[in-house]
């Protein structure tokens, strides 16, 4: 029996073997693949053929879902190399350099994290920062800026001290005597109010300390604006035009009071305490320039009056918020039409000397209107409270530079305004401040030299040019602008001019010197007449 059986799985075999040697390749497509075969090794051995012939073997469903799987593991291949890629490219790893560990550092100081940022972001963020950074004594406010102001004025402290530095041009030696003229505190309190009543004098003089009856409105407006940058009536300077910023102009805007705002002279009961304060102030600046209490306070009283008149025409802030109503572009010649109480070209002369200007110079009036009405109030006014205005706005400029008497009468105004209370802060930093509003090119010179690296500035610039161009792309994308303002859009960006860093010229020492040529004359107007004695005028 056994042996039949074995001769039966023998020829089943060898028929088998016959059928798939004479079947042809499309017999083969078209099996079913119901035969049975027995599960022995001879039979591994004679199934286990060419690739071609495993294929071959494979239905038609079969062949298209390899194929299928192969695309899609090739794509996923290829996904995950890109990723990957993308993934570096983005994901640079972990910065463990000092600036990196520093910054981050600060980040993770300046947060609180017990407070849940769902709940209150900003004290989740700036919590910590705020614990960590109480509001220093004489402060009214106080931020990070405030921190790296700080270390800068300790560089430049350092930098105007050093005067064993060599090669540096005659702009930047300025800076240096001038911060060491501030800091002749001995010499300023000798001194007192002398060199302030002698440069009023010089200016003209005023009512406070005898009889005033002048016709020199003009000379004193040109002196008290160009000598001591000084704006009584308005503000004018140069500034790059808003409409094309590779240009700068000449820009002539209203001017600020004497208070923070219009609001406290219009609503006089709300802010009683603060005129009250304000007026005390300039009739203890007047005594402390010789004038008797009584004269002081009834001169005083009709400036803070005329105050009230300038408050009255000035534009609110609100209205001023849409730059393309206020912009007004015309010739110089054209202000003595719109401002006739002035002289203009000469008063412009003066300002921007020795820069040459002629009637057609392109000017930008921001406050039209009230260059009108100013006009008429110079020319309604007692020409003595219009002297004594100006000379008031002189006296309140130079206050923080005369003697101690003159600084704790302006800290007692402040601390009513403010609330903040006499500041410790040493002599040096209001001569650091006082330098850089005077000489700020030539101190920017010293600073950027010891402290400034000229890649950082490359880096920044290009940066910057990286937003722009990412803006002007994403504008292809944005739905909600139609293609006018799309328009608009980009050339207002095409218009940025990128002010990073410093202007090149200060790093040239004669293009630095040519900017502060006539700069003797200022500071021996300035520096030598409020903080140094006729002597120190020659080193100057």
């Amino acid at each position: 029996m056994e042996a039949l059986r074995e001769s039966f799985l023998h020829l089943t075999f060898q028929m088998s073997t016959y059928k798939r040697a004479t079947l042809d390749e499309d017999d083969l497509v078209d099996s079913t693949g119901d035969e049975i075969y027995p599960s022995s090794a001879m039979q591994v051995t004679l199934r286990h053929g060419p690739g071609p012939r495993c294929w071959a073997e494979k239905t038609h469903t079969e062949r298209r879902l390899l194929v299928l799987v192969c695309a899609l593991s090739v794509a996923l291949f290829f996904s995950l190399i890109t990723v990957g890629i993308f993934y570096k490219e983005t994901h640079p790893g972990v910065c463990l350099t000092e600036p990196c560990i520093t910054v981050a550092s600060a980040v993770m100081g300046a947060l609180d994290r017990s407070v849940d940022p769902c709940h209150d972001f900003y004290n989740f963020a700036c919590g910590g920062w705020v614990r960590n950074n109480p509001l220093p004594e004489g402060k009214s406010r106080w931020g990070p800026f405030s921190n790296l102001w700080e270390r800068n004025m300790a560089v430049m402290k350092h930098l105007l001290e050093n005067t064993t530095m060599k090669g540096l041009s005659k702009a930047e030696e300025k800076a240096q005597r001038y911060y060491k003229a501030c800091m002749n505190e001995s010499k300023i309190e000798e001194l007192g109010a002398q060199p302030l009543q002698e440069l009023i004098n010089q200016t003209g003089g005023w009512a406070l300390t005898g009889s005033w009856d002048k016709n020199n409105f003009q000379e004193v407006l040109r002196t008290v604006s160009a000598n001591y940058r000084c704006s009584p009536f308005f503000t004018v300077f140069v500034s790059t035009d808003s409409k094309s910023s590779n240009s700068n102009i000449i820009q002539v805007d209203q001017s600020g009071l004497g208070l923070p705002s219009r609001d406290y002279y219009l609503n006089k009961t709300a802010n009683a305490k603060y005129l009250n304060a304000y007026l005390d102030f300039l009739v203890e600046l007047g005594v402390l320039l010789g004038g008797s209490e009584e004269t002081s306070r009834s001169l005083m009283q009709e400036i803070v009056d005329f105050e009230t008149t300038l408050a009255n025409i000035t534009v609110p802030q609100e209205e001023r918020r849409d730059e393309e109503l206020i912009y007004h572009k015309i010739q110089a010649k054209d202000l003595a039409t719109l401002a006739p109480a002035v002289d203009w070209m000469p008063y412009l002369t003066d300002v921007f000397a020795p820069v040459p200007l002629n009637d057609s110079e392109p000017v930008v009036v921001y406050a039209k209107d009230y260059l009108q009405k100013v006009s008429d109030l110079i020319a309604s006014t007692n020409k003595s409270v219009l002297n004594n205005y100006m000379i008031m706005k002189v006296l309140r400029k130079m206050v923080s530079i005369l003697d101690q008497k003159f600084q704790d009468a302006e800290q007692r105004f402040f601390e009513v305004m403010y609330g903040t209370k006499k500041s410790c802060a040493p002599r040096w930093k209001l001569c650091v401040s006082d330098t850089d509003s005077a000489l700020g090119f030539a101190l920017g010179a010293l600073f950027v030299k010891a402290t400034f690296d000229e890649d950082s500035k490359a880096i920044a610039e290009d940066m910057v040019s990286e937003i722009k161009w990412a803006f002007e792309d994403s504008l292809k994308y944005v739905g909600w602008m139609d293609q006018e303002t799309k328009k608009a859009a980009k050339e207002k960006a095409d218009a940025i001019y990128n002010m990073v860093g410093y202007p090149k010229f200060i790093m040239d020492p004669k293009e630095l010197d040519k900017v502060f040529n006539d700069v003797d004359t200022l500071v021996l107007r300035r520096v030598a007449s409020i903080t140094v004695s006729p002597v120190c005028i020659a080193c100057v």
